[in-house]
């Protein structure tokens, strides 16, 4: 059996994180943390090196997150910020302007600048093409250009 503690006291943060920027939702990403780490305990992958569980629990992470996104009961439901507008103090403009933007490139920016991977990474990563996590990547950064001017 994998050291599930071990996984969740190394990789949770990188876990969380992603499944929050793909979400935008706290109570959408604790779902996913405790999915993501009930699949590792189960599934008890072996991995050739520390750099491939960590991508085996990112890969796993966006699934769940587009899984979760894509459930015909979400959307149904109307999420509280869209009925009660409120503003987090501790949130920046420029994580204002990221929960902006629509899931596919959230998921880029956050794996290449939060995580650090490579675009060929996030491809692996995402099931993307290389190509795809280029061009939305640069899409992105120009949607938060424009969505950051709108601010100021």
């Amino acid at each position: 059996m994998p050291d599930t503690t071990d996984a969740v006291e190394c990789y949770g943060t990188a876990v969380y994180r992603l499944a929050y920027a793909m979400t935008r939702s706290r109570h959408n990403a604790d779902d996913i943390f405790q999915e993501v780490f009930l699949r590792y305990h189960r599934a008890a992958p072996a991995f050739a090196s520390e750099d491939h569980r960590r991508a085996w629990l990112l890969r796993v992470t966006a699934n769940c997150a587009k899984s979760l996104l894509a459930s015909p009961w979400r959307r149904r439901m109307i999420p509280l910020e869209d009925v009660y507008a409120y503003s987090d103090p501790t949130e920046s403009a420029v994580d204002m302007a990221l929960a902006r933007l629509p899931g596919k490139y959230r998921s880029v920016i956050h794996l290449f600048y939060y995580e650090g991977y490579r675009t060929e990474e996030i491809a692996r990563i995402l099931g993307r093409s290389p190509s795809t996590v280029r061009a939305q990547l640069t899409r992105a950064r120009e949607r938060l250009r424009e969505l950051l001017k709108e601010e100021l």
